[in-house]
């Protein structure tokens, strides 16, 4: 086999290269192969795995080395398939403020909001209260209703007056994002916010993290000493207006010019899924083995670390460096064995899944063979952890005819207390297959009170189950690749999230899977159209572009939920989309 450089690359990278893979290659799974793996990939040097870091890098290599190791091909380049996810978002050089030629000052006095567009604009000032359009049975409150904000800055109150919820919503309708989009749907052309005492009696200023889209307008947060500044004429000060808004008539216009520019910097990152294959003939099906390296780096805002304020490593031991591990393992010996295989084989690392599958779904939007070649797939997710009555959850069965007898009879050398799941869809890579009418197979030995904290580390790794799971669906894997047992595609559920946190609080959907990357720029891609759902009624096809619901706009994710959480069942809307270049309206019944 033509000799690597990948070797090379890592031993530069991280000394400790050579303490984990002194041992020699031995084709069966062992303790002490899986405790190497998993100890590298959940390492204090590898800093849980954020991907867009060098660390991130780092493992990827580790893998992709691992699986050349063990005589794999690898794909792509050396093994690393590479694309691009948003790193976190940063002030740029162009940020500023000014009113009658007084500058304020970036960071101090006023922050770009972080789903602000970066744009320039000077224009009179308008005052308008909390920012709320709500109508409640028989009741409404209007901010706008006695102004004129077209093209012209609005000042907007952060939080909401205290009335009873009972009464007005607020809390439905209070978020930043959600009052900026009332704010431009109104004409604004951009939005500042301000925190009265009640409010904020620090007067901070937000903080930039990840990226959130944008909205299309700048919008910007000011602190109290500006907001007196464009009320000056008014002899009102933030802290009284905020402590007097009883109603919706305190809205005006502040005759105040304010000259402000917005300036985001988003830090495109690459990182990569790592993949090699086990070929005997390319125009026979494929079996793909994988699960996700990444993890959640030092925790933090936007990450999903249930350690909210710890920054420390969340090294992701069971989650999924166990995963890997074993699908390392499992490479080893179906390597072994090569040329009594039939089918052939792809394993798969997965970069960006914990930032919602987006290396799984790169791959199988980017596939060199078609989706009708893909025997099935097999998912190692959080394996490490088995208890002591021996369970091991399987979810996917229900996506082919043949595969819970199989497991059932698999089982008689094992006697795993088995957990059978029949839908095809859930929270890990195996879903972006299911999304192709792939069969699936998710193993793991499930949740833990660590999932997602420092505290799933190396040492609560269960090593004697580990091997056993990792037999079983080495077992599998190898009973599956006999050419006279099929493996028949059904329908097992929907192929989106239904009740996840991302849509939680909706009161109706749609029935698409939405594209979280952002990679789409023109609006909303649905990367899948569910099947007897509002969209595929209406005639929405997967792959369609939603720019507009109801005539207002649609630019990303963060808008489409905020546009679906003011729809109530049974309401018909027009949604605007962009299908072969061309733009289409349909009719959607809620």
């Amino acid at each position: 086999m033509k000799k690597r450089t990948i070797f090379a690359s890592i031993t530069i990278i991280l000394g400790i290269w050579h303490s984990c893979t002194s041992s020699n290659i031995n084709p069966e799974i062992t303790k002490e192969e899986l405790y190497n793996h998993i100890k590298f990939l959940a390492s204090d040097s590898l800093k849980g795995r954020y991907p867009g870091t060098p660390e991130d890098k780092i493992a990827a290599l580790y893998i992709a080395s691992e699986l050349n190791k063990t005589g794999l091909d690898l794909m792509f380049d050396e093994g690393l398939q590479t694309f691009e996810i948003s790193g976190n978002i940063k002030s740029g050089t162009n940020n500023h403020l000014s009113i009658n030629n007084t500058e304020f000052t970036l960071g101090e006095d006023f922050i770009p909001v972080v789903f602000s567009k970066n744009k320039s604009l000077e224009a009179e000032a308008v005052f308008a209260g909390y920012g709320f359009i709500i109508e409640q049975g028989t009741s409404k409150w209007n901010d706008y209703k006695n102004i004129d904000v077209k093209d012209k800055w609005v000042l907007i109150l952060r939080g909401e007056p205290e009335k009873p919820e009972t009464e007005f919503p607020f809390s439905m309708y209070s978020s930043l994002r959600s009052k900026a989009i009332t704010a431009k749907d109104q004409g604004a052309a951009g939005v500042l916010f301000v925190s009265g005492e009640k409010f904020d009696e620090d007067d901070e200023l937000l903080t930039l993290s990840k990226p959130e889209g944008n909205i299309d307008i700048p919008v910007i947060q000011i602190k109290r000493n500006i907001a007196n500044l464009i009320l000056k004429k008014h002899e009102k000060a933030i802290n009284e207006i905020e402590l007097s808004i009883k109603n919706d008539n305190n809205s005006f216009s502040t005759e105040v010019l304010v000259n402000g520019q917005t300036d985001l910097i988003v830090e495109e990152k690459e990182t990569f899924n790592v993949v090699a294959k086990l070929i005997n003939d390319p125009n026979r099906e494929y079996i793909i083995i994988g699960g996700h390296y990444d993890h959640l780096g030092f925790g933090g805002q936007g990450t999903g670390t249930r350690a909210p304020g710890v920054n420390e490593p969340h090294y992701g031991a069971d989650d999924n460096a166990s995963g890997v591990a074993s699908m390392l393992e499992i490479a080893e010996k179906l390597a072994s064995k090569k040329d009594s295989l039939y089918y052939n084989y792809i394993f798969i690392a997965f970069g960006a899944e914990e930032m919602g599958l987006i290396g799984s779904k790169f791959f199988v939007n980017n596939m060199s063979f078609p989706d009708s070649l893909v025997k099935a797939m097999i998912n190692l997710d959080m394996l490490g952890r088995m208890k002591v009555d021996r369970s091991l959850q399987i979810s996917g069965i229900g996506t082919s005819l043949e595969g819970e007898s199989i497991l059932n009879e698999l089982n008689s050398g094992y006697n795993f207390k088995l957990g059978f799941s029949h839908e095809g869809y859930g929270p890990s890579d195996h879903s972006s297959f299911y999304s192709k009418d792939i069969p699936v197979f998710f193993f793991s030995t499930g949740a833990h009170i660590d999932y997602h904290t420092p505290g799933d580390s190396l040492g609560k790794i269960n090593f004697t189950g580990l091997v056993e799971a990792s037999n079983y669906i080495y077992d599998f894997a190898l009973e599956i690749s006999n050419p006279d047992q099929t493996i028949t595609f059904q329908e097992a559920g929907p192929k989106m999230p239904s009740g996840s946190m991302r849509n939680q609080k909706l009161k109706v959907t749609l029935g698409i899977m939405p594209d979280f990357s952002g990679v789409e720029k023109r609006g909303l891609r649905a990367d899948l159209v569910v099947k007897d759902k509002p969209a595929d009624k209406a005639g929405m096809l997967s792959g369609d572009v939603i720019v507009a619901i109801d005539g207002y706009s649609v630019s990303d994710v963060y808008e489409y939920m905020e546009r679906l959480s003011k729809l109530k069942a049974g309401q018909i809307i027009t949604v605007e989309v962009i299908r072969d270049d061309q733009k289409e309206v349909l009719i959607v019944q809620m």
